[in-house]
């Protein structure tokens, strides 16, 4: 909605109180549009912002109710009450409990659900074990395991600034045809990172979330399955997709040209071109 110079989005944000894996929690989440539920899920240590394009496309939110959450200790979603006196670590059956309670709370039907990095792990996780309960995945980014490629107790230690070092560490990510402004939007996002977050986080990407035995019991005729993966990524790389793709029957993949770990938000209008045909097929 425009008036006088002045646009408001058609982005509305919320709260949503919560029991997650015992502990209560207030949950922040987005969503915009109408028609079918796709429930997009952000990367290590940032929030939902990274899905702030896709949620403003109306070639999307025409058929599309796109709905974003950020997982506890991420963007607005505080961690729970004595959370300082713990240490956050994120668990594949914790990750893919909260995406089931949170699609469940919200009465979403059988929603498609798409996600990148962490996001792109997990839904390989729910591939495997919830596929019935989604009418479609979307991996972004997705790849069975990454063993650590830098050291990651530079990313919480009290002598670093903890967010600078998270956006450093990913900077590299991103594609170098990227438009500036979305490159440094997306760091930007990173450097917000709660102390210690994107640290927990990793213990899913590069320990825990390890699926490569499991990547042939994925049946792709309980959920089909679409991966998207940029050319300059190598946390996760085109070649870690395309086992993927030829490990898992029926799934279909595609490398993105051009672009890099957080396509969403790095590259939002090329990263559209992939994404509608699938979105497309879905409908």
């Amino acid at each position: 909605m425009s008036t006088s110079g002045v646009e408001i989005e058609p982005i509305i944000g919320r709260y949503l109180r919560i029991t997650l894996n015992g502990k209560p929690h207030r949950i922040y989440f987005e969503e915009a549009g109408a028609g079918i539920p796709l429930l997009c899920l952000h990367t290590a240590g940032s929030d939902t912002r990274q899905y702030r394009a896709l949620m403003n496309e109306a070639q999307v939110t025409q058929r599309f109710r796109v709905i974003c959450f950020d997982l506890p200790w991420h963007g607005k979603s505080s961690p729970p009450a004595g959370w300082h006196e713990e240490r956050y670590q994120l668990g594949s059956k914790e990750y893919a409990g909260i995406i089931l309670a949170v699609a469940n709370a919200l009465s979403l039907d059988r929603p498609v659900v798409m996600g990148c990095s962490i996001g792109g792990r997990i839904v390989l996780h729910l591939a495997l074990h919830h596929a019935k309960n989604f009418r479609g995945l979307i991996g972004l980014q997705s790849g069975a395991h990454v063993d650590p490629y830098y050291d990651l107790d530079w990313l919480h230690r009290p002598d670093v600034h903890g967010g600078e070092m998270c956006a450093g560490i990913v900077s590299g990510l991103v594609g170098p045809s990227s438009p500036t402004e979305h490159r440094w939007e997306t760091l930007w996002h990173y450097m917000q990172s709660g102390p210690g977050v994107f640290k927990g986080d990793l213990h899913f990407y590069t320990a825990d979330g390890d699926i490569r035995k499991d990547l042939t019991l994925i049946n792709t005729q309980d959920c089909p399955l679409w991966l998207l993966t940029g050319e300059y990524d190598y946390s996760c790389t085109p070649e870690d997709t395309a086992l993927l793709g030829k490990s898992i029957p029926g799934s279909k993949w595609q490398i993105m040209t051009g672009m890099g770990h957080f396509p969403m938000s790095e590259d939002p209008e090329r990263f559209l071109s992939y994404l509608l045909p699938v979105l497309d097929e879905i409908v």
